[in-house]
């Protein structure tokens, strides 16, 4: 399957966007860790495709201080059934607000029906999020209000949250 990219230049660097031509799936920060995985391994620039032209309106807006409707795009993370179940509850964080990894964690835990889910493991799958921004992993804190584990860095996620209208003052740096 071709991988297809093109990029967007924003308030926290330039973005690459990926696609598999009909879904976005990947979105990154450019020198955030874990950038592209291996998805972008012989990709081919294709600035024109019709999903790339609805992410970046919907950028638009986004990075406009509105706050664009997540279900308007069609997006196809790549990641294990536990990592998507992480990113599927990272979608509903509404817009402006913050969760911890302990507050995902118990959500997963309940779904199961088990007593205990592990932020730990919580917050490997948020770091792993392959579609930053849009699914917003940016909203997610250490439930002591750190502003740990960003893969896009730190400063980044402070700026995402600012421009979200977050009082970023409560957290503390790790």
């Amino acid at each position: 399957m071709t991988t297809y990219v093109t990029y967007y230049d924003s308030c926290v660097g330039r973005l690459t966007i990926a696609s598999d031509g009909e879904n976005i799936t990947g979105l990154w920060i450019e020198n955030q860790k874990y950038y592209g995985y291996k998805q972008l391994d012989n990709a081919v620039r294709e600035d024109g495709l019709k999903i790339f032209k609805k992410t970046k309106n919907w950028l638009d807006a986004y990075f406009n201080k509105e706050n664009p409707d997540i279900s308007k795009l069609s997006l196809k993370p790549v990641g294990t059934p536990f990592r998507q179940e992480v990113w599927k509850i990272i979608e509903t964080i509404p817009y402006g607000t913050t969760t911890t990894y302990a507050n995902i964690a118990s959500i997963i835990a309940e779904h199961r029906n088990i007593d205990k889910m592990s932020s730990q493991a919580v917050g490997g799958a948020v770091g792993h999020n392959p579609i930053s921004i849009i699914i917003p992993c940016h909203r997610v804190v250490g439930k002591n209000g750190s502003l740990t584990g960003y893969a896009g860095g730190i400063n980044n996620k402070i700026k995402l949250l600012e421009l979200e209208g977050v009082d970023v003052s409560k957290f503390s740096l790790p």
